[in-house]
């Protein structure tokens, strides 16, 4: 019989119980409930309201049953339907009387929200790391091609010159925002609800903070009611995941079209590349393809906690049973590309002669040569004509600007003189962009050195959050 039979006259159909049961998702918890259940035991024994001698039986035994787990000689009964149940059935068969007093004091809604919240602390923690791996890495690769120039675009159209370590550190800043929404679905996740009980307290004498420490939180939740029922910190984590999800699928999108013959920018390693079954020449970017394809899946995970919480009236309600596993997805999906991302950026080979013949198409040089107007009391407007009809011209004539003579310009305006060609020079083109937050080669020295300062205070972030139960894995 199940622990809350005693009201029961019957059983639970076959169908319904496993219909009900959340073992299959929550056993991947266990870790965190085990550890849960130790501080409130000790907790429990703290406060006399049960014998020392109890507590520590209840810890022995709880010690062995994770060691079971972690060697893959637990056997899980779907009969148990949690890993609450299952872990507290087991220790009550193994240490008797003693384990029937672990549950003083507490209910399953304030233990699957302890556990909830532990798991989510310790998935942040994991995906902050994962997280500055891959813009260490996109740091490393920018700093290897200092000098690079990559043609710019709008509108997938040729726009203006940047540098592409330039371009490379957009993602590294939409990554570092990233680690700041992780960071705030941390410090969300990081209060306790263990000692509220079902909804409303509890009668015994306990010590919730002295518990909460014990389990690393380093606050408790101040309101029963909402202790049991809130989901926002999941909410946050599903946020940050989704935003970075949607920035891992950007890169991966350039990444497609780099490596196409078209662009040929970059070359990706064999490790992270895949051919065709029919076509032997192929080198295909399937892993780019598979981080953009699995963000839907990441977007869907975060849809499916907010409709599942958008009616639910106070306190605990089944529903809330549906909230782990689509977290757990998301993080493991965003765990594995994370580090496919670090691998393919890593290992690819980037083609600079090939990005350096691309800035030659496309007039890249034609807002340089309308500002050379301007500087010459030209206004903006009237400067931006002339050039608009010297592309033209380059396009009736199939060449570029750099190849039209020197009597055209002259003839399209009398301010132009010879030094325009330093204004057709695609590396004085990017090097006059040297305003703060440019690509010119200093503005992107100076910014290097936000992005190191940025390093060291995210790393020191990460070593200052409060302590997190690692998840387990299954064997």
């Amino acid at each position: 019989m199940a622990l809350w039979g005693g009201r029961f006259e019957g059983t639970v159909a076959t169908s319904t119980q496993e219909f009900g049961a959340s073992l299959p998702v929550d056993k991947y918890l266990y870790k965190q409930d085990i550890a849960a259940s130790k501080a409130h035991a000790a907790m429990l024994a703290k406060q006399r309201i049960i014998s020392l001698e109890d507590a520590e039986a209840i810890t022995a035994g709880l010690s062995a049953i994770e060691a079971d787990i972690e060697a893959g000689s637990f056997a899980f009964d779907i009969n148990d339907e949690d890993i609450h149940m299952a872990v507290e059935s087991e220790l009550t068969r193994r240490i008797g009387e003693a384990g029937k007093r672990l549950h003083t004091g507490r209910s399953r809604n304030d233990q699957v929200a302890t556990d909830t919240r532990l798991a989510a602390k310790a998935l942040a923690k994991q995906l902050m790391e994962a997280n500055l791996q891959l813009r260490h890495t996109l740091v490393d690769v920018a700093n290897a091609h200092p000098k690079a120039v990559f043609p710019g675009m709008t509108h997938l159209q040729h726009a203006q010159p940047v540098l592409f370590s330039h371009h490379l550190l957009v993602y590294y800043w939409m990554f570092t925002r990233d680690f700041k929404r992780l960071l705030a679905a941390f410090q969300a996740a990081d209060a306790s609800p263990l000692g509220a009980a079902a909804l409303a307290g509890t009668s015994y004498p306990l010590d919730r903070v002295a518990s909460a420490y014990a389990m690393g939180f380093t606050q408790v939740i101040p309101n029963s009611l909402d202790a049991v029922s809130d989901r926002d910190f999941l909410l946050d984590l599903h946020y940050a995941c989704s935003t970075m999800a949607l920035h891992l699928s950007r890169l991966s999108e350039e990444i497609v079209l780099w490596s196409t013959t078209e662009f040929g920018f970059i070359t990706l390693s064999d490790e992270f590349s895949t051919g065709s079954s029919i076509m032997p020449q192929k080198k295909n970017p399937d892993f780019a393809e598979l981080i953009r394809g699995k963000t839907g899946r990441v977007y869907g995970n975060l849809l499916q906690l907010f409709v599942t919480c958008k009616g639910l009236p106070l306190a605990y309600n089944k529903d809330l049973q549906e909230d782990k596993e689509g977290a757990l997805d998301s993080a493991r999906t965003l765990l594995q590309s994370l580090e496919v991302m670090a691998g393919m950026i890593k290992t690819m080979t980037v083609n600079t002669d090939a990005m350096r013949v691309a800035c030659n198409k496309g007039h890249l040089a034609a807002t340089d040569v309308a500002d050379y107007l301007v500087k010459h009391g030209m206004a903006f407007r009237e400067a931006h004509a002339i050039v608009g009809g010297l592309v033209l011209e380059c396009e009736h004539r199939g060449c570029q600007l750099d190849e039209l003579p020197f009597e055209v310009f002259q003839e399209a305006s009398p301010l132009f003189g010879k030094d325009i060609a330093n204004a057709l020079d695609i590396k004085a083109v990017v090097s006059a962009r040297f305003t703060e937050g440019g690509t010119a080669p200093a503005a992107v020295r100076e910014q290097m050195k936000l992005v190191c300062s940025s390093l060291v205070a995210d790393e020191a972030a990460l070593m200052g959050l409060s302590p997190v139960i690692e998840m387990g894995n299954l064997s």
